[in-house]
C-alpha cells in the first residue's frame, strides 16, 4: 500500500549504523566464524544424519518386518507403536539437545561477532 503522506517529523535517526558489504565479507573469512561455522556443522550435520537413519529404518520395518513390527509388547501396545511414539521423543530431544547447544556455544561466538561489526560501523 503507497501513500502520499509525508513521513513522521520528529529524530531522523534510523537506528545503528548498518556494517558495510566489506566488513561483512571480513568477517565471513575471518578464523572466529570459520570456527563458529565449523561448530555449528559439527553437531548439526551428525545428528540430522542420525535421525534421518533412524527414521529410514522405522519406514523399512514397517514396510518389509510387519511381523516384527506386530510384535504385542503388552496389551494392543506393538512394537511399531512404540517406535512410532519413540520418533516423536527424539525428535523433541533433538530439538532440546541443540537449543541448549546453540545457547551454550554458539549464540556467544554469533553474539560477540556481531557486538564487534556493530561497533565497527
Amino acid at each position: 500500500m503507497t501513500t502520499d503522506a509525508p513521513p513522521p517529523a520528529g529524530d531522523k535517526d534510523l537506528g545503528p549504523a548498518q556494517p558495510t558489504t566489506e566488513a561483512f565479507v571480513e568477517v565471513q573469512e575471518s578464523a572466529e566464524f570459520a570456527e563458529l561455522r565449523r561448530t555449528y556443522r559439527s553437531f548439526a550435520f551428525p545428528l540430522t544424519v542420525a535421525f534421518i537413519l533412524w527414521y529410514l529404518l522405522y519406514v523399512l520395518l514397517s514396510n518389509y518386518a510387519g511381523g516384527f513390527m506386530g510384535t504385542r509388547l503388552f496389551g494392543n501396545i506393538n512394537v511399531a507403536f512404540v517406535l512410532g511414539l519413540a520418533q516423536f521423543a527424539t525428535t523433541f530431544l533433538i530439538a532440546w539437545f541443540y537449543a541448549r547447544h546453540a545457547a551454550e556455544k554458539l549464540d556467544p561466538r554469533a553474539d560477540a561477532l556481531k557486538s564487534r561489526m556493530e561497533a565497527d560501523a
